[in-house]
């Protein structure tokens, strides 16, 4: 992997164990918000009987854990770049009594299996973020077993994604910040359809497909929205660290007045719509 590859990797790492706490503190809400993306994913790969199967960029395991529980003698391996996050990943397992699981740390640019390895291959809102992409896909394809099933979901577009821009489009607004590469990784770098196929197709995939699905972040009002995506978001934190306390509070109450005009009510339960790409080796 080439060096500027790998310091985007060590980056990464380093901020998603610093806002790991924020991920666990806000789980069972992150957990319902990408719920249908792991659902989707599951329907797809149908984890069945002593099936060995890998859970990339895993974070804090519930997705893997699904598929845990429906496999008789099978097993999963859960890995994520963040060892902080596999961390709470360990304990949630010990907490919900899963134990045909293990757990590894690496980067799926350089995955520390075997060839043919695994049954099927799992990653839920991961892809968008590994620094090569179509190395990412050959590594995932290399460790798969001749007619191994590999599915992940990625967020499609901003339009479409209210749980990000509210905020995201109100810092925009209000402060001049250079946006960043459409390449590098971010939440919508894999939001064009046909990217993740053409990427499936370049690396050697078969049976390609790819269907939206959508989903809701349910947050109930917009103080507990500014507060999770202020402990969950890197980009949020890094844009408003550029802002002193007179703009944060300004793009606050902005973000508080867009979210309260769309749900007058205030029943917070802000879209989402992912992308479901499924292939075959």
């Amino acid at each position: 992997m080439e060096q500027h590859f790998k310091d985007i990797r060590e980056n990464q790492k380093a901020s998603w164990d610093k806002f790991s706490p924020g991920w666990k503190k806000w789980d069972l809400e992150l957990h319902d918000h990408m719920k249908p993306a792991a659902d989707g994913i599951v329907n797809l790969l149908k984890p069945a009987g002593s099936q060995l199967i890998l859970d990339i960029a895993a974070g804090t395991g519930e997705l893997g854990f699904s598929i845990a529980s429906m496999l008789i003698e099978g097993k999963v391996i859960i890995t994520d770049l963040s060892d902080e996050m596999l961390n709470i990943a360990r304990e949630n397992a010990i907490r919900k009594e899963i134990s045909n699981v293990e757990f590894r740390a690496c980067d799926v640019c350089e995955l520390p299996f075997a060839n043919d390895t695994f049954d099927a291959i799992s990653c839920r809102m991961g892809f968008m973020f590994f620094p090569d992409m179509l190395l990412a896909a050959k590594e995932i394809l290399r460790v798969l077993k001749p007619g191994g099933k590999f599915a992940t979901t990625v967020w499609s577009s901003a339009e479409k994604n209210f749980w990000a821009t509210a905020i995201s489009e109100t810092i925009s607004k209000h402060m001049q910040l250079s946006a960043p590469a459409p390449e590098s990784p971010g939440i919508f770098r894999c939001s064009k359809s046909g990217l993740m196929t053409s990427i499936f197709a370049q690396t050697g995939f078969k049976n390609i497909i790819e269907n939206e699905i959508t989903c809701q972040l349910k947050c109930g009002t917009a103080e507990i929205y500014w507060e999770m995506m202020n402990e969950i978001a890197a980009p949020i934190v890094a844009a408003l660290s550029k802002a002193d306390n007179a703009m944060k509070e300004r793009i606050k109450k902005d973000v508080y007045k867009t979210i309260n005009e769309k749900y007058p009510d205030g029943n917070v339960m802000l879209d989402g719509s992912a992308l479901l790409i499924y292939g075959e080796k």
